[in-house]
């Protein structure tokens, strides 16, 4: 063999190896789900692992559960906590436990459609500057009094995209009125008449209700309304418009 073969197998040997490095890592990481899951339904057949990534502490992971908290699990899967986790950079205190969350929503806000969504814009000439994701309920008090500030939202140049979140879960009543909504001919007229109290008349068609509410849970919506900003941030319950704007730099 000559010294140029040689050369080329060389370097598609070191092309390939980063990508061996992947695939091991991902077969450890599915592994590990596995045999986390299996550990947690041992505790409550229910739990079901929405995401597994390596954590900063070695020898952990963080696996965030379906409809549960962010847990830090040990790498044989005997051990595990759940709370915040912090490091101290310089004389701060930092959450390790917010940066994972956001940095979990930001991936998961690539699953977003804005089609699907019920989407209140401002009107020229005001220009959006601004947006903001907020998971809702029309059954909400303070999701009704947040949807009485949308007008001024638009009017500082923030558009409001609602997404479903029926606190009571998707067979419920509340979850009913929101895929109304959804259904209707006009979905911004029918939100707003839902969250004034009015009575429409239920309606059903092809609907991302169940899946906003899945998506929802695996941001860490627990509540609503739920305000997630642009940069992943989660705005847990309602905030005037004013100081929306103020958050968001509008």
């Amino acid at each position: 063999m000559d010294a140029m073969s040689i050369f080329k197998k060389f370097i598609l040997s070191c092309l390939l190896f980063p990508l061996a490095l992947t695939a091991m890592a991902d077969a450890q990481l599915a592994n590990f789900k596995q045999t986390i899951e299996a550990s947690l339904k041992k505790i409550n057949p229910n739990y079901q692992i929405a995401q597994v990534e390596p954590s900063h502490i070695q020898g952990f992971y963080n696996v965030q559960l379906q409809d549960g908290p962010l847990l830090y699990v040990s790498a044989d899967a005997k051990h595990f906590f759940a709370g915040e986790l912090y490091y101290l950079d310089g004389q701060k205190m930092v959450s390790i436990t917010d940066q994972d969350a956001t940095r979990a929503r930001i991936a998961l806000m690539g699953e977003l459609n804005p089609a699907e969504m019920i989407i209140f814009s401002p009107k020229l000439p005001v220009k959006t500057k601004a947006h903001i994701t907020v998971f809702t309920d029309v059954d909400c008090f303070y999701c009704q009094k947040l949807h009485k500030e949308v007008p001024e939202l638009n009017a500082r140049g923030i558009e409001v995209r609602y997404m479903a979140f029926p606190r009571a879960g998707v067979n419920s009543a509340s979850a009913q009125k929101l895929i109304t909504a959804w259904c209707s001919k006009n979905p911004q007229d029918a939100m707003t008449r839902l969250k004034n109290l009015e009575n429409l008349a239920p309606i059903t068609c092809p609907n991302p209700v169940a899946k906003d509410y899945d998506l929802g849970k695996r941001m860490g919506v627990n509540g609503t309304p739920a305000i997630i900003a642009p940069d992943g941030s989660l705005i847990p319950g309602y905030r005037p418009a004013a100081e929306l704007a103020k958050l968001l730099g509008v």
